[in-house]
């Protein structure tokens, strides 16, 4: 299977960030500072929700390297003006500590309304995560993919599920960052939408009875972007390094086209059973990769690793056609032999403790993928 430029299915990966005090590991509000720190962090830097959360974007990518490229130089810059700032910038869904504190909103307007409107309930939002955006050339094409990628959105949790630690203790499950997140007005997987039409009209319905601020702060796992042509995946806790948040990416890309040419081809769709995906999420969000993973659409559970090869297999014709391969393969295999991130989070915390979460968090920033 071969591409041209004209039918390359482009994507971008936004990446958030804690900032963690370099001595406690609890957030640090520097957000401002780190930005003025450097004139390029401007440019490349989003302050989130909190202040000590920052956020970037890749720029639209067709290829592994190009995304590679951007998160690598925005964490070597960042991370140095975190230091600086003493402060450590940290890819983990939630901080390991400080948490019972609530959080310092970002003075932006949008920011103080979403406050007021959740009320209790954001005040300890600290939750940070890794968002995929494919490209889609429909909203039609939008829905079909939200529906394809539902079989697959535990194993994408389990495989991204990074963390295990709240107040500092271990909560016993992969992704607590997903708990908390069920606490937002729109939660979970989306229904299933036969059109881009019924996503909108529920969309607006959802904001005209006051449920939603306005469309942009949809906060299901997986949406249609109301700024972009994408399909946007935002079920993955913030990645340790940048290289699996591109890994991840790409087979995000690979999962999203396949499920468009089967369409294209007029292959049926496998429907999940009604119900089963955000139990079946929630029951990843808790074992990460450590047993078994429901497939949705089968209505059985099975060993994570027999989940991760169907996954692979499924999407490894578009993934050979964008040369991404052997990188994902490598990338499953990788978490298939060692565990996912929440399992490095936990065999530093339990050798030395907070301080041996910032050493990783330190290292992964700036050293890499394993």
């Amino acid at each position: 299977m071969s591409r041209t430029d004209s039918d390359t299915r482009s994507f971008g990966v936004e990446e958030e960030y804690l900032l963690l005090d370099a001595e406690s590991g609890a957030p640090i509000d520097r957000a401002a500072q780190i930005v003025a720190r450097r004139p390029e962090l401007r440019r490349e830097a989003d302050r989130e929700f909190f202040s000590s959360q920052l956020e970037t974007a890749s720029p639209v990518c067709t290829e592994a390297a190009e995304a590679d490229a951007a998160l690598r130089s925005f964490r070597d810059i960042a991370g140095a003006a975190a230091r600086e700032e003493g402060a450590v910038l940290a890819g983990t869904g939630l901080p390991p500590v400080g948490g019972e504190q609530a959080g310092s909103v970002t003075p932006k307007a949008r920011y103080r309304e979403i406050r007021s409107e959740l009320r209790a309930a954001a005040a300890h939002q600290y939750v940070t995560g890794t968002h995929v955006h494919v490209s889609v050339p429909s909203r039609d094409a939008g829905t079909t993919a939200l529906r394809g990628l539902a079989r697959w959105a535990p194993a994408l949790l389990a495989i991204t599920a990074n963390s295990p630690i709240w107040c500092g203790e271990e909560t016993g499950l992969a992704s607590w960052r997903h708990i908390k997140s069920m606490s937002w007005p729109l939660a979970g997987y989306p229904p299933e939408f036969t059109s881009g039409d019924e996503y909108e009209q529920t969309v607006a319905r959802l904001v005209e009875t006051g449920v939603l601020i306005d469309p942009g702060i949809v906060t299901w796992v997986a949406r249609l972007s109301e700024r972009f042509p994408t399909i946007e995946l935002r079920i993955a806790d913030a990645q340790l390094d940048p290289e699996s948040a591109v890994s991840f990416a790409l087979l995000v890309r690979g999962l999203v086209d396949r499920a468009l040419a089967d369409a294209e081809r007029g292959v049926a769709e496998q429907r999940a059973t009604p119900g089963l995906v955000n139990g079946a999420i929630w029951m990843a969000a808790r074992d990460g990769l450590s047993t078994s993973l429901i497939d949705p659409v089968q209505g059985t559970a099975q060993p994570a690793a027999a989940m991760l090869d169907e996954m692979l297999a499924y999407a490894e014709p578009s993934l050979e056609g964008f040369g991404d391969a052997e990188r994902v393969q490598r990338y499953l295999g990788d978490l298939r032999t060692h565990g996912g991130p929440a399992q490095r989070q936990l065999a530093s915390f339990r050798e030395n403790g907070v301080a041996g979460l910032l050493e990783l968090y330190r290292a992964a920033g700036v050293q890499g993928a394993r």
